[in-house]
């Protein structure tokens, strides 16, 4: 008798593939690219990219997130988040690990990840 690969489900990738959209909360026990439209939160065990047509108007939330399209909403990346080149996000973002590429466009306040305490602290807009 075989044992069971408990990390089977993470290795797999869910495709919401351009012309697809989809309305209300989505959830993975693994990876997820978003090449359509969602309406929604997206909630990922992995990781989630966003492929350059892809879009998300609602809270976002993975160990890894690549934007490459667009999102409007918050995004809760556990580890890294990456907004390529061409990427929009409109929302807040916390993570451990922010990479910007040139041309990317941000709008919104980030709070990274203090790795020692293990809580967030701010680095974006300052409020007073």
């Amino acid at each position: 008798m075989k044992a069971k690969n408990t990390n089977l489900e993470k290795d797999e990738v869910t495709i919401i593939s351009t012309g697809v959209k989809i309305e209300g909360t989505m959830t993975s026990s693994g990876n997820v690219r978003v090449d359509g439209t969602i309406e929604g939160d997206v909630n990922a065990r992995g990781n989630i990219t966003i492929g350059e047509h892809g879009q998300i108007k609602g809270q976002v939330e993975a160990d890894n997130v690549l934007v490459g399209g667009k999102i409007l909403g918050t995004i809760n990346a556990k580890e890294k988040l990456v907004l390529e080149a061409n990427s929009v996000l409109e929302g807040d973002i916390v993570t451990k690990i922010l990479v910007i590429a040139p041309g990317a466009k941000f709008e919104g306040s980030s709070k990274m990840f203090n790795k020692e305490q293990g809580q967030a602290a701010p680095s974006g807009k300052k409020t007073e």
